[in-house]
């Protein structure tokens, strides 16, 4: 089977929540030697089918609880060679969060395993967080980038409130601090009508933006 066949077959599995099925390609995919790269973006695109599926009725809470454990296993093989394959020495400081009223954490989760890897010091606020906890934390970190994740559309709002209330009260005490959010729901419209300052609607994409940014910082 191909390298393509091979990722097209875990994004898949991934979606349908196949965790033996998904686990036996990573381990062919790690003893093939692939890049492990390979395997994050598919398993990113497998995640973004369960929220998909989420959002449309055919998965419960349930459904991304089990996504999430298949996640956590895979990166616990992966882990290992993507420290030693990608890790640097980045400096950035990142603060991270699912908005109020959402309650998913598997995309900000890898963000956050990747952020990690390549150096970054991140905090991760949990999920549901309320705008004036960002705004605490932030003032506190002094992140160079505040990282906001949503998987609900309705999500989009409290993404709005919380951007707001940052750039209101924190005036000269955040300089240079960028807004990233990101969900599989997010693109250009979005991101300008919550005030944001770049988007993503998958981890790795995630992950270039915020070296992008502490590179140019």
């Amino acid at each position: 089977m191909s390298l393509k066949d091979e990722k097209s077959q875990l994004i898949n599995l991934l979606g349908d929540l196949d965790e033996n099925g998904a686990m036996e390609i990573v381990r062919r995919c790690i003893a093939a030697g692939d890049p492990p790269m390979h395997i994050i973006n598919a398993c990113d695109a497998g995640m973004r089918l369960v929220g998909e599926r989420y959002q449309d009725g055919r998965y419960f809470i349930s459904g991304l609880i089990m996504a999430g454990e298949i996640l956590r296993q895979v990166m616990a093989l992966v882990l290992p060679f993507l420290k030693t394959e990608f890790s640097d020495n980045s400096s950035g400081r990142v603060l991270l969060g699912t908005v109020q009223g959402d309650l998913h954490d598997i995309g900000k989760n890898l963000v956050k395993i990747l952020l990690g890897c390549y150096g970054f010091s991140v905090v991760d606020l949990g999920v549901d967080v309320p705008p004036e906890t960002f705004l605490k934390r932030a003032l506190e970190v002094k992140p160079h980038i505040v990282g906001m994740s949503g998987l609900l559309t309705l999500s989009h709002e409290a993404m709005r409130e919380t951007i707001a209330l940052l750039k209101a009260e924190s005036g000269d005490s955040l300089p240079g601090c960028s807004i990233l959010i990101g969900g599989s729901y997010i693109d250009d419209r979005v991101c300008q009508f919550v005030g944001a300052d770049y988007w993503a609607t998958n981890a790795v994409d995630g992950l270039h933006i915020c070296r992008r940014i502490v590179e140019e910082h």
